[in-house]
């Protein structure tokens, strides 16, 4: 006997308790009393995306924190 696989999810359900409970160490109470808005805050999901610095930024960086 298996079984059923679950139906898929229009919403990332495993992500977001993933992220409040376990980032953000969240009580379950206060993860379900937030609202979309609240949480995407606190998880930092409104921040804009920072570019990958330029090759010659990242080769100074490299040259001035080698791997040792």
């Amino acid at each position: 006997m298996t079984a059923a696989a679950a139906p898929p999810s229009w919403f990332p359900w495993d992500d977001v308790l993933e992220t409040g409970l376990g980032l953000l160490r969240l009580k379950p109470a206060e993860l379900w009393a937030m609202t979309p808005r609240e949480f995407a805050w606190c998880a930092g999901l409104n921040r804009a995306a920072r570019p990958a610095p330029a090759r010659d930024d990242l080769g100074a960086l490299m040259a001035r924190f080698p791997d040792l």
